[in-house]
């Protein structure tokens, strides 16, 4: 697969800022996604709340069924990505 350009993510997220609804992001993401990767994506964003409230990897691994080493990944980006998932659960904190 060819590396995309910088413009089109850009494109890609400014289409993303553009939903309003939770209704829109699943239909914007059904589309583009299969059902495999959005089950991926909510295993991992699971798995980021579980690691924030210090749930043992064991108990992740049971819950989600991810390997250790996508749990570790995901544990990595926690601590040590761009901060995007500490933001987010900071703001899905308040909200819910």
């Amino acid at each position: 697969m060819k590396r995309p350009s910088t413009y089109d993510i850009n494109h890609l997220f400014s289409a993303v800022l553009q939903l309003r609804t939770t209704e829109e992001c699943q239909k914007f993401f059904r589309d583009l996604l299969t059902e495999t990767e959005i089950r991926e994506m909510v295993e991992r964003w699971k798995t980021a709340r579980m690691l924030a409230e210090g749930v043992p990897y064991t108990v992740i691994e049971r819950e989600t069924g991810l390997s250790s080493r996508t749990i570790a990944r995901v544990h990595k980006w926690l601590k040590r990505g761009k901060g995007g998932y500490a933001m987010m659960l900071r703001r899905t904190r308040t909200t819910t």
